[in-house]
């Protein structure tokens, strides 16, 4: 069973949550295709860093993803991550041998969610990312930064067991 990063739902709005997650660190490629960018994580956890040590595969996988919108888009980076499990903190964690792979702290924050099922294609990950922002919209709740796409399972996994969410932090005025 795949650990999954621990957050806390401080409450409940319609189809989605609003949850605090602690910080945690994330093993991240930038500007590669999915495909990719899974293929170099997937060699770093597999014991191509520093230690050769294997690390354990945890859930979520996120990866930014660009929702058309009214406002203008403020990055053209794109990242897609693993998180990392809680035993590592940034002093003890295995430093990568490929260059394109960072590990980053992210702090902790609150995050909007709403959950999907099936593939996580871009139709559908416009679609629940818009009804998010929508919903936060007409609930006065004001967001920071953009969406990202949170999948929980394998590649391989038939559709109707795959969780796939859709994030976006708020802004706590």
């Amino acid at each position: 069973m795949v650990k999954k990063i621990k957050y806390e739902v401080i409450r409940k709005i319609d189809n989605f949550e609003i949850r605090k997650y602690p910080e945690f660190l994330l093993a991240s490629v930038e500007n590669y295709d999915d495909n990719k960018a899974f293929g170099f994580l997937f060699d770093y956890i597999s014991g191509k860093n520093k230690i050769q040590e294997k690390i354990e595969m945890t859930a979520p996988v996120i990866s930014s993803k660009k929702i058309e919108m009214t406002s203008p888009v403020l990055s053209n980076k794109n990242y897609f991550a693993f998180v990392m499990p809680s035993n590592y903190t940034k002093d003890n964690i295995p430093l990568p041998l490929n260059p394109k792979v960072k590990i980053k702290v992210q702090p902790q924050k609150q995050l909007a969610v709403t959950k999907f099922g099936g593939y996580a294609s871009d139709k559908k990950v416009k679609k629940f990312g818009l009804q998010l922002l929508m919903k936060l919209k007409l609930n006065n709740i004001k967001t920071k930064g953009e969406p990202i796409l949170m999948r929980y399972n394998s590649p391989f996994a038939p559709p109707f067991f795959r969780r796939n969410e859709i994030g976006v932090e708020i802004k706590n005025d």
